[in-house]
């Protein structure tokens, strides 16, 4: 039997295994951080960002985000209703309210018409998200945020390696907030980060990160802190892993637009489009992604049953977060709820092979074309 085709998993060499043995062995004491801030260090650089502050998962960092941005409760915060719910969450966690917009059609992310449209009073931030590695129109979301007065955190962490107009995804918006779980293009088994380039979101994350600690508080003292706070720090084994797979970033994006490079060629007359890469962008692609057109009939449902009975791992698009039980149904979203339910994911971990995306493909030609 073929061996089992997985939708995404890290690629770890010899190098990872060297780093994560070496924090393991030495990283304790007085060296307890030193991988945590070789690895902040590397990250802002590849980043091209001021600061970066890693955290146990990217949930956290979009929550300390948020919070370092002045983001309260019954502050109104506009959202994508094509995301992953985590993008989303920590809005929640601060009692402030999500305002779902639609997407657009071509590249899956937040339409800037729409989130002009949904701009009240009450509104203090929007959060864009890359989604699939596909990249927000930045210039124009921006643009709003300029004349609106608003904060703009990027939710980049499926965009890790994707470039706006010669900018890393993650670096434009006041800040931008990374995953580096088993899944995600690196990793460091789970894992977030949160860069920008102010000094005082920087600082005030670093505070709310540390149970509220501040160690330029004129009252600081062993154990004692002004406000509570939070603890989404990363271990230093994990940073270790992160470091190593820091130097291979270049290799690990190569290899995704491999990969999507194959597909694209492989389905090249199916009737759907996957992933863009518009003028001015490159998509680091994280997830192949398959938009079927509407009058093929796609049956989602159909199709995972036979790639599980041929042992391919793959996986549905985001519902739209609206259609989900707790929150407001908002079918006026027409884009979010047209696409979710004929588009899917397929597989790009790095080791994948030709002859298994030729595989894939070849079941879905057949699957479509009968």
């Amino acid at each position: 039997m073929d061996k089992k085709i997985p939708i995404n998993k890290p690629s770890i060499t010899a190098l990872e295994i060297s780093y994560v043995n070496d924090a393991v062995t030495n990283g304790w004491g007085e060296k307890c951080y030193d991988y945590i801030y070789k690895f902040q260090n590397d990250f802002a650089r590849y980043q091209d960002s001021k600061f970066a502050l890693a955290t146990s998962s990217c949930t956290g960092a979009i929550h300390l985000a948020l919070m370092a941005l002045g983001v309260k409760a019954n502050d109104e915060v506009i959202v994508p209703d094509i995301t992953w719910i985590a993008s989303v969450e920590p809005v929640l966690y601060i009692g402030a309210k999500p305002v779902f917009v639609d997407v657009l059609a071509d590249t899956w992310c937040i339409d800037p018409v729409k989130i002009e449209e949904a701009i009240t009073p009450n509104t203090k931030a929007i959060i864009v998200v890359h989604l699939y590695g596909n990249l927000c129109d930045m210039d124009a979301i921006m643009d709003i945020a300029k004349r609106h007065n608003l904060v703009v955190i990027e939710d980049a962490a499926e965009g890790l390696g994707s470039e706006y107009k010669g900018r890393k995804a993650g670096s434009i918006g006041d800040a931008g907030v990374f995953s580096f779980h088993g899944t995600k293009t690196m990793t460091t088994g789970e894992g977030g980060i949160m860069v920008t380039n102010r000094e005082d979101a920087f600082e005030k994350a670093k505070v709310l990160n540390d149970h509220g600690r501040n160690p330029k508080d004129p009252e600081n003292k062993m154990f004692w802190m002004r406000d509570y706070g939070y603890k989404y720090k990363m271990s230093n084994l994990q940073a270790a892993l992160g470091c190593a797979q820091m130097e291979r970033m270049e290799e690990l994006v190569a290899k995704k637009r491999e990969i999507f490079n194959w597909y694209r060629q492989l389905l090249v007359n199916i009737p759907g489009t996957l992933n863009p890469e518009l003028a001015g962008t490159k998509n680091s692609y994280w997830l192949p992604t398959v938009v079927f057109n509407k009058n093929i009939n796609f049956d989602r449902d159909a199709f995972f049953d036979l790639m599980k009975k041929n042992g391919i791992d793959s996986r549905p698009f985001f519902f739209p977060l609206t259609s989900l039980p707790m929150f407001d149904e908002k079918k006026e979203n027409v884009v979010a709820y047209d696409i979710y339910d004929r588009a899917v994911n397929l597989p790009s971990f790095h080791d994948l092979t030709y002859q298994e995306a030729e595989k894939i493909c070849s079941l879905i030609n057949s699957f479509i074309n009968g």
